[in-house]
Parts: C-alpha cells; structure tokens; sequence
C-alpha cells in the first residue's frame, strides 16, 4: 500500500507529463501560491500596508510555509521511486537529492520561518530567503529551466569572460590610479576608489560622480569605454550561442521523437531517423491557411511541431490533428492526389518531408518497404470502411 502511494505521489509531484488528473492540478497551485507568495513578501515590506494587515500576511505566510513544508518532505520521501537514483539505495538517494540545488532552494523557502521561532537574535533579514520561492518556478517554467540549463552548459565560456573583465577592471583601476590620484587625491585616492570609477566606465553606466581632468585621464578613460562596449558583447555572444544550441537540441529531440512514431518508420534503427530528420524542411504557416487542398497532387507529407490542423473529409467528420501528428503520407507513396483539404486551426510550424525524399528512403532502406506494405494494407482497409482515402 505504501510503495503503491508513494509511486503514485511521485507521478504528481516529479512527472509533469504524468497522466495522473492531479498532476496539472497541483502543478497550478504551487505555482500560484509561489506568485502569490512573492508578491505578498513585497507588499509587506510597504509599511502602511503591514501595519494594516499584518496579521493577514502572518496567517498566510504560516499556510504557505505549511504547504511548501508538505511538498519538501513529499519530494523527499518520493526519491526511491526516480529510476535515476534507484541504484544508490532510499537512504543514499535522499540524501543526495536533499543536497540538490532545487531542494537547497526548497529548504531555505521555509527555512526563516521556522528559524524565528527557536533563534532569540533579530533575523528579520532571512526574511529576503522568502523570495527564493520564486526559483521554485524553474520546476514549471520551461523557459527558466531554458535558462539554467544554458548557463551551466555555457559555465566555462562564461567564467573565462568574467575572469577577462574582472582583469580589465583591476587594471582599469589601477591606470587610473596612476593618472589621476595627484590631481584628484579625494576621488582617486586609492585603487579600489579608482576601480569604482572603471566598473562604470567598462559598464557604460557612466555616474559621473568621479571623472577624469588629466588629458592622459581622458583619453585611458575613452579607450576603457571601448573596451566597455566590446566587453559586453562577448557574454551576450556566449548565450545567445547556447540558447540557439539549446533550441535547435529540443527542435532535434521534438522531431526525432515525431518521426519515430510515425507507422512506416518504425522499428529502423537510428541512423535512418537521423537521416529523415536531416531532411525534414521547417514550415510555419498562419491560422486558417490551407496547407494542403483537395484534388492537388501529392508533393509532400507533413509533421506537425506545434499546432492544430483540421482535415476536411468528404464522408466523414472533420479529423483534428495536433502536436507529434503526420499526414499525406499515404497520398505521396500511393501517387494520388489529394482527397481531402488540411487546414491550419491557429499558426502552425510543420516539417515537411517532400516526395521524392520519402520515395529515395522507401527504395534505399528495405525495411521501410516492409513497414509501406503493412501500413498501406491497413489505411486501405480503413478506407474501405469509409468510402475514403487519406491525404
């Protein structure tokens, strides 16, 4: 009874593509409780609202912290149940999941509240951790893992840049120090005052609270905002690669997985999926565009990435098509021409595999004429019971 729980708790909690119903309902409710959260952390410190409502904010903070407790000691006890850690045995698992930045970022969620409680020493700034809650979006959010995942990806490259500019900054500084500490003993008194003055100058930003008046102050000081502006583009270089790496692996994982669903591909092994995906040609269309229509000849099939399509049939109802779908497969290897009309429901972004692509895999690899007979007896057969061919 209790492994069968705590594999089901695990489905909810760690599988978000579960499909367990309380799994997207859960999902919402943390992550509204977490905006919530953030949001009452910030409106608690405007002081005419806390001395208003600060009992309100204390109840809520107290069921807040009760529900993150919950989900942190549920994440916990579920580990045994992730086949990753399954070798390293329940007790070891734990503990190597507890020690995981995620569940580092849970703990200090919750970790102030309770501090208050057994501490006599003013900790009112743990209350800052508070806000850590809002990383807790990263489990929801495929756009902020988008973003973890590309900064430790791209972690070397981007510490080789912070260590450039920080020896840019040191020897800014010190420069400056040399050029200007005479004239002005106040504002460049020291390295480290006159590396205050670098940071700006390198970041563009510019205070002008402390400027150069030597002339050869003035021209280092030019050259270092050079150097600022050419400093700026070499991180944003670094992750504008890794987020096009990180996008074209998900594009890549998207398409493999859509093309080895599809009937007449499957079981080839993956040099031959790698070599359809190869070929495969991107294509976004708008809403309500007729991708393809009735009566035209058979030039393609299609793979939908991401959208909807509905398939117009003449003795049947309309079929909808939707992410990881295939048509017009059959009309290109039969040499028929349309027979129904295909159009996009909203904005849609296809690949498209042309007809002679899809013929020259057919002939070359003979386990695909295999799967083209078996799939091609069967649509028939479908099609007898319709009165139909398919597109």
């Amino acid at each position: 009874m209790v492994p069968r729980m705590r594999a089901r708790l695990y489905d909810i909690l760690e599988k978000h593509d579960s499909d367990s119903p309380w799994c997207p309902v859960v999902d919402t409710f943390l992550v509204v409780l977490i905006v919530v959260n953030v949001s009452a952390v910030i409106l608690e410190s405007v002081k005419s609202l806390h001395d208003v409502y600060h009992a309100e904010f204390f109840a809520f903070e107290a069921f807040s912290v009760m529900v993150f407790t919950a989900e942190y000691v549920a994440r916990v006890w579920v580990v045994p149940e992730d086949p990753h850690k399954t070798p390293y045995g329940p007790y070891m698992s734990r503990i190597r999941y507890m020690t995981s930045p995620m569940a580092i970022i849970d703990l200090l969620a919750i970790l102030p509240f309770y501090l208050l409680f057994f501490v006599s020493l003013d900790l009112r700034f743990l209350r800052v951790f508070r806000l850590l809650r809002l990383l807790k979006l990263t489990r929801y959010s495929p756009a902020l893992a988008t973003v973890a995942k590309v900064l430790a990806a791209q972690r070397r490259s981007l510490m080789a840049a912070l260590m450039i500019m920080m020896t840019l900054l040191v020897f800014g500084g010190s420069v400056a120090y040399l050029l200007e500490h005479k004239a002005q003993p106040d504002a460049f008194g020291s390295i480290p005052d006159a590396i205050w003055w670098a940071m700006a100058t390198l970041t563009t930003v510019g205070f002008g609270d402390v400027t150069p008046i030597t002339p050869a102050g003035k021209v280092f000081g030019g050259l270092l905002m050079i150097c600022g502006v050419g400093m700026y583009a070499l991180p944003a270089g670094i992750l504008a690669t890794g987020f096009a790496q990180e996008f074209r692996k998900h594009d890549f994982r998207v398409t493999w997985s859509m093309v080895a669903r599809v009937p007449i591909f499957a079981g080839v092994d993956a040099g031959v999926i790698a070599e359809i995906v190869d070929r495969l040609i991107p294509l976004v269309v708008p809403a309500r565009h007729v991708i393809v229509r009735r009566g035209e000849v058979s030039d393609a099939m299609y793979f939908i990435a991401n959208g909807d399509v509905e398939v117009d049939l003449i003795h049947s109802p309309p079929r909808h098509l939707s992410d990881g779908d295939f048509f017009g497969e059959i009309g290109v290897l039969m040499d028929r021409k349309r027979t129904a009309t295909v159009t996009a429901i909203n904005e849609t972004r296809l690949m498209v595999l042309e007809a002679a692509d899809l013929k020259g895999l057919v002939d070359e690899h003979p386990v695909l004429e295999h799967n083209l007979s078996k799939v091609l007896n069967e649509r028939l057969h479908e099609l007898e019971e319709i009165g139909q061919v398919h597109t």
